[in-house]
């Protein structure tokens, strides 16, 4: 058996670095308690956001449901009140950085674009954007969803 022998200083040395970490220990408990408690909490607000569009959905739906006849003033409104959903679900988002992407160009930049469909466009260069299928959305820098377009399909010579 190994038996050691340490210095009053040594051991005094010693005692302090072990304090010290234990209180380093503590600390970093309480900040990763912190940083779950904040998480918790975050993830919450993220839910009632949700419920919130969950809600919104409910009325229409139930009408339709519930009713044969619908009114003519539910279907006028259904567009501004689907909008208004789609509004909240959208700050809801952009709350999280889920952001919708942009497109700025007339032709499809194939990081972020996916063409879905193609139609014959004399009047258009060919791989021109036509339409707009689905939205696309990126969190920071990864595409979470391309943006799903339609493309004129020209069977003219681009050069004539």
């Amino acid at each position: 058996m190994i038996k050691f022998e340490l210095s009053a200083d040594n051991k005094l040395q010693l005692e302090h670095k072990l304090k010290a970490d234990a209180k380093q220990l503590e600390e970093l408990k309480q900040a990763l308690r912190q940083q779950e408690q904040n998480f918790q909490a975050e993830k919450e607000r993220m839910f009632l956001e949700f419920l919130e569009v969950f809600d919104a959905l409910e009325y229409p739906i139930d009408y339709l449901k519930n009713n044969s006849n619908i009114s003519p003033q539910f279907i006028k409104r259904l567009p501004k009140s689907l909008a208004a959903i789609q509004q909240k679900l959208s700050i809801a988002l952009d709350r999280q950085q889920v952001t919708p992407i942009a497109l700025e160009q007339t032709t499809p930049d194939f990081s972020c674009c996916q063409v879905v469909g193609r139609e014959d466009r004399t009047d258009l260069a060919d791989q021109t954007i036509t339409k707009v299928v689905r939205q696309g959305f990126r969190y920071g820098d990864k595409i979470l969803r391309p943006v799903e377009i339609i493309t004129a399909k020209n069977g003219r010579n681009p050069s004539t």
